[in-house]
């Protein structure tokens, strides 16, 4: 498996970017956006995704990365109960609330792999590989 040099390179990263984006606009919607602590909470969880991905690759360490991809679910799981009280309130539809919630699922299922995947590596991260410390 090639080494990831960069947080942006990583594929849960990018669709985390991808489904925030994707959440952003559609709070963008009329009545929607007028709900404004709904909006920016669902807004702020939904980046959380991104954020906590990003922030645990740059600790160095696959425990610390371990540690914010479970907080990087944990922000998926809170907009997606953000999404049944948009939907609740009758700013989406039924067929948006399905797809928005397949995504977050699906996410959290790329997210989930992901730490598995290094809760098997025998690798502890970029902090702790001797080889770059004495160079």
């Amino acid at each position: 498996m090639a080494t990831i040099e960069k947080f942006e390179d990583l594929i849960a990263w990018q669709k985390a970017r991808q489904y925030a984006h994707e959440v952003y606009e559609l709070t963008c919607l009329d009545k929607f956006s007028k709900d404004y602590s709904l909006v920016d909470q669902i807004r702020r969880s939904s980046g959380s995704v991104m954020d906590n991905i990003a922030e645990g690759f740059e600790r160095g360490g696959n425990k610390e990365f371990i540690h914010f991809l479970f907080i990087a679910k944990s922000s998926l799981a809170e907009t997606r109960s953000q999404l049944y009280r948009a939907f609740d309130r009758k700013y989406i539809l039924d067929d948006v609330l399905k797809e928005k919630l397949d995504k977050a699922v699906e996410l959290s299922k790329v997210i989930g792999g992901f730490i598995n995947y290094l809760l098997k590596s025998d690798i502890s991260g970029r902090k702790f590989n001797t080889k770059t410390q004495n160079t």
